[in-house]
């Protein structure tokens, strides 16, 4: 869910190749720059073809921008069950779900020929994480196809867990594990039972603290890992913390207005 987010960190630090053109694009879209944040990951994927990364961050900017363009992105909707259990389906953009789709098919078709000689890729398995987990959100939030989505939550999570087996510091990973059980474990019980028994995770507590790991040591993710640990403050009526977040967000992302409004909420 929601696999949208970028503070450039150190590539040695992640284990990861330097790819800064990869981190300026997440910051362009974050910052809702969405026509250059394309042109951006454009630019790599005409560098790197054969890297399934940068389709799958671009597939990131076409989801990011309809969410932003259908107003999904306030925190209020993720503070009001009702909008994810309406079945109404939302007005989408032809070609933007058409581009979204092809770079979503793109980005898998790479990363499968990879992993089919080298399993333990981590930048293949890694955009495996990242496509299904756009995937699950397009699913959920705009189409309200919520078996779908919670289909491919959990194999986005098993990628991300493959992954993190094979090194534990690609952090960016561990807000896969984060999202699927802190969302999950806001259903009753009931349906959380049922979840489980399908092979989903809705624990709380690990769900924020694989959140917590995102946001203070992510590469791509880090912003949006914080501004779900915005969401779990608001949720569990902690105002102070969440605004603290969304001060620090706003300042390092000043075009992106969605984090002026919440903190106006908050006053």
């Amino acid at each position: 869910m929601l696999y949208l987010q970028c503070i450039a960190l150190a590539a040695c630090s992640l284990g990861l190749t330097a790819q800064p053109t990869l981190d300026v694009g997440y910051r362009q879209m974050y910052n809702l720059e969405f026509t250059e944040a394309h042109k951006t990951f454009a630019e790599w994927i005409h560098q790197h073809p054969a890297d399934p990364l940068g389709p799958a961050s671009d597939a990131a900017a076409y989801l990011f921008s309809e969410l932003d363009r259908l107003h999904i992105l306030q925190g209020e909707f993720f503070l009001h069950d009702d909008n994810f259990r309406t079945r109404q389906k939302l007005s989408v953009d032809p070609a933007i779900a058409k581009a979204f789709r092809e770079q979503l098919a793109q980005s898998t078709a790479l990363a499968s020929k990879i992993l089919s000689v080298e399993p333990a890729n981590a930048n293949a398995l890694f955009a495996c994480t990242l496509a299904l987990g756009l995937q699950s959100d397009y699913d959920a939030l705009i189409e309200k196809r919520y078996l779908s989505s919670l289909s491919a939550t959990r194999q986005s999570r098993i990628f991300a867990e493959k992954l993190l087996l094979i090194n534990p510091n690609f952090h960016d990973a561990w807000i896969a594990v984060g999202i699927e059980n802190y969302l999950l474990s806001l259903k009753p019980m009931p349906v959380r039972w049922i979840l489980q028994l399908s092979g989903n995770k809705a624990d709380k507590t690990t769900g924020i603290e694989k959140l917590r790991i995102t946001a203070e040591k992510g590469r791509y993710f880090k912003p949006f890992a914080e501004l779900m640990l915005a969401v779990v403050a608001l949720r569990d009526n902690n105002k102070p913390q969440a605004r603290i977040i969304l001060e620090k967000l706003s300042k390092e992302f000043p075009k992106n207005h969605l984090y002026q409004q919440e903190l106006s909420r908050l006053q």
